[in-house]
């Protein structure tokens, strides 16, 4: 689907939930091209997908036709139609979420990846005033990722073998303890 498709069926969807008011709003068909085409270029910062579901939920919600300032809200409020939590709750859960992270029973995946794009200690130890704006951003861009249908996934390391296969000799073994030692300078 495209930007296109999605006016397209939002606008179908308007007609039949506010049939009345709908018709005349767009008594004429030329009304009803400009509309779209205006609709077009204001909502073209958000993705087809969320257009949809933004379009859903204004139905369910309002009982008159939407204006586009409206429906802009309900584009840049939609992100729990992704189950992405708000921003600031999103900020929360990262700042307080304990180690180790990719353990952590995470609201969405977004929370994890923005928080570690931030910095797990620059979260811990800034003040808000610094840590938020960084999240913040790195959340955004993630949002819009999954709002564009990519899917993130938390991936767990392997966990280490429980024997060590290899073995070294004794000279090797000396060489990398005597290394070490003028390493630390001991």
């Amino acid at each position: 689907m495209d930007h296109v498709d999605a006016i397209n069926q939002i606008f179908a969807e308007f007609e039949f939930a506010y049939h009345n008011q709908f018709h005349k709003a767009f008594a004429e068909a030329e009304a009803l091209v400009i509309a779209k085409k205006y609709w077009l270029s204001s909502l073209e910062r958000y993705s087809p997908r969320q257009i949809v579901a933004a379009a859903k939920h204004v139905i369910q919600s309002q009982d008159y036709l939407p204006s586009i300032a409206a429906f802009i809200r309900a584009c840049e409020e939609g992100k729990d139609l992704f189950g992405l939590p708000a921003t600031r709750q999103a900020y929360v859960e990262a700042c307080s979420a304990p180690s180790p992270k990719k353990a952590f029973a995470w609201s969405h995946e977004a929370v994890y990846y923005a928080g570690k794009a931030a910095g797990w200690y620059l979260l811990a130890n800034e003040s808000e005033a610094t840590a938020y704006p960084l999240f913040e951003y790195h959340y955004e861009q993630l949002c819009r990722r999954v709002v564009n249908g990519e899917e993130l996934a938390i991936v767990a390391p392997k966990a280490l073998a429980e024997k060590v296969e290899r073995k070294i000799d004794k000279k090797e073994a000396k060489t990398r303890i005597a290394r070490l030692k003028k390493e630390l300078g001991l």
